[in-house]
């Protein structure tokens, strides 16, 4: 009977994890029409995680890492080759000139961290 419930409770665990970093969609959505955008690292996720933009504008993205987690440390748009390394407490600045409307996934070195830049 113990055993079933831990089980039970392992499952449950691993079944929040997959929803925290693969399947929750986030709420906030952030106007790029203002410069530079700041985007929080912290607690698995990244603040706000959902960016509009307009194709052809230069948007800055100004990430601040709070969270020492080594997944942390690097953000990488790959389908706009960009990737820029973050340090605690240290602002970075990352400018991105999408050309073509779509979505753009940002991402840490992990893939757990997760964001997305929104060019219409």
């Amino acid at each position: 009977m113990t055993s079933a419930l831990v089980n039970a409770g392992g499952l449950v665990v691993i079944g929040l994890i997959v929803w925290w970093f693969w399947l929750s969609t986030p709420r906030r959505v952030q106007q790029a029409s203002r410069s530079p955008v700041d985007v929080v690292v912290a607690d698995g996720v990244y603040t706000p995680a959902v960016i509009e933009a307009r194709a052809g504008d230069t948007v800055t993205l100004r990430f601040l890492r709070t969270d020492p987690g080594p997944c942390a440390e690097k953000v990488i748009f790959s389908d706009l080759g960009v990737s820029a390394d973050l340090a605690v407490g240290s602002p970075r600045d990352v400018v991105i000139t999408p050309v073509a409307p779509g979505d753009y996934e940002f991402t840490c070195q992990m893939g757990m961290y997760r964001g997305r830049l929104i060019v219409r």
